[in-house]
C-alpha cells in the first residue's frame, strides 16, 4: 500500500503565504476531494505537491511511502509514483503522445514495446479518438479531448497517487463520466490513490470521494465524508468563512492595527 502524507505544509508564492499548515493523508485505493472557493489555495496545493517552480515550501513535509519529496524535482516525484493532471493541459508541439509515454515507461524500467497496445486500450476506455493518438501532445485538441488524453496517460503510467487539479474544468458531461469512471476503476483495480481538487461538487457525482476536505484561505477547515459535498450544494462555503467584521485596535504611538 502507498501513502501520501502531507504534514504542516506551508507554501509561499512570490513572497505571499498561500498555504498555512495543511495536513492530509491519502492512501492507496482512496479518493480524497479538496474543495474550496477560488483563491483558497487548491491549485497551490497541487503545484506544491508536484514541485512546480515558484511554489516554495517554507515549512512542513510531503512524504510518499517514507520519502520526503520536498526538494526533489518534478520528474523525480513522478518516478517516485506521483501523477498530476493539469487544470489547463499544456500543448507540446513536436512531441507525440505515444513516443512520450514510451520514454516515460522506459525511464521507469518498463517495456516500451507494450506502450502502443496499452495506449490503444486506454484510449478506447475513455472514448479518445484513435486518430488523435498520433498528434503532438494536446495540440489542436478540445478541452475534453485534452482531459481524455491525460486519462490515457494515467492509465498507461499507473502511478501510485494521482493529483487531479480541477479535472472537471472544460469537460462536457460525457467526457467527465468517461474520465472519472476510468480513474475510479484504477482505484479499484490498480489500487490508485487520488487527491481530487475542485470547487464544484459536480465532479463527485461521478468520481465518488471517500473523504472531503474544505480548504479556505490556505487551511483545511473541515474534513468529512461525501455528505460534506452535499452540504456545500445547499450552503455554499459561507459556514466555513470567517465573516466577522474587522475592527481597529489602537496601539501605542498612534495608528491602527487591524486584527
Amino acid at each position: 500500500m502507498s501513502v501520501l502524507e502531507i504534514s504542516g505544509l506551508q507554501v509561499e508564492v512570490a513572497g505571499l503565504k498561500v498555504l498555512n499548515g495543511v495536513d492530509l493523508r491519502v492512501a492507496s485505493g482512496e479518493v480524497h476531494a479538496v474543495m474550496g472557493p477560488n483563491g483558497s489555495g487548491k491549485s497551490t496545493l497541487a503545484h506544491a505537491i508536484m514541485g512546480r517552480p515558484g511554489y516554495e515550501v517554507v515549512a512542513g513535509s510531503i512524504v510518499l511511502d517514507g520519502v520526503d519529496l520536498v526538494g526533489l524535482s518534478p520528474w523525480e516525484r513522478a518516478h517516485a509514483g506521483l501523477f498530476s493532471t493539469q487544470q489547463y493541459p499544456t500543448e507540446v508541439p513536436g512531441v507525440g503522445l505515444e513516443p512520450m509515454l514510451e520514454e516515460a515507461v522506459a525511464a521507469a524500467g518498463g517495456d516500451r514495446g507494450t506502450v502502443e497496445t496499452q495506449v490503444a486500450a486506454e484510449a478506447e476506455l475513455v472514448g479518445f479518438d484513435a486518430a488523435l493518438l498520433h498528434r503532438s501532445v494536446n495540440v489542436d485538441l478540445s478541452g475534453g479531448e485534452k482531459k481524455r488524453s491525460e486519462a490515457v496517460q494515467l492509465g498507461v503510467l499507473r502511478p501510485r497517487i494521482a493529483i487531479l487539479d480541477e479535472l472537471d474544468s472544460g469537460l462536457d458531461v460525457d467526457a467527465l463520466v468517461a474520465v472519472s469512471h476510468r480513474i475510479e476503476q484504477a482505484t479499484q483495480q490498480d489500487n490508485l490513490g487520488v487527491l481530487a481538487i475542485t470547487h464544484f461538487s459536480r465532479l463527485l457525482t461521478v468520481l465518488h470521494a471517500d473523504v472531503v476536505h474544505i480548504l479556505i484561505e490556505g487551511t483545511i477547515r473541515e474534513t468529512g465524508g461525501p455528505e460534506l459535498a452535499a452540504q456545500l450544494e445547499e450552503t455554499g462555503y459561507d459556514p466555513w468563512i470567517d465573516t466577522r467584521a474587522e475592527s481597529p485596535v489602537e496601539i501605542h504611538g498612534g495608528g491602527d492595527l487591524w486584527l
